[in-house]
């Protein structure tokens, strides 16, 4: 009997669900930070431990700053009683996030333009 339940707790028992986050953004080489902690840069594939709602930011040269929120969703294996069934035959959960940037209005235009408009600019604010 001891070795039946050993048996039996070496086969339901094998070890911690892994929880993966894949990122991608357009464009890609966009740094990500979510919760206050820099995961690194897109395409990125990063451990998580807890579900829920995540505070986001990534951030690229030439681009907007995007701050929103993402979520990651437990499957319905995850929930009791169904997660004592299922975690030893698929112990691995991936979420994706994909984020688009925007161009900043500075990028966009030519670089002697921006320094026409500034000049222009200038110029007014003197003139007052």
């Amino acid at each position: 009997m001891p070795l039946l339940c050993s048996l039996l707790t070496a086969l339901f028992l094998p070890g911690c669900a892994t929880r993966t986050i894949e990122v991608t953004s357009e464009p890609p080489g966009a740094t990500v930070i979510a919760n206050d902690v820099e995961l690194g840069r897109t395409p990125l594939t990063a451990d998580f431990t807890y579900y829920g709602t995540y505070d986001v930011l990534l951030t690229k040269p030439g681009y907007e700053p995007l701050r929103t929120t993402a979520s990651a969703r437990a499957p319905f294996y995850e929930y009791p009683p169904v997660d004592l069934v299922a975690a030893p035959l698929s112990p691995h959960t991936t979420v994706r996030w994909h984020f688009t940037l925007s161009p900043s209005p500075e990028s966009s235009q030519p670089k002697d333009q921006l320094e026409q408009d500034l000049l222009s600019r200038a110029n007014a604010l003197r003139s007052k």
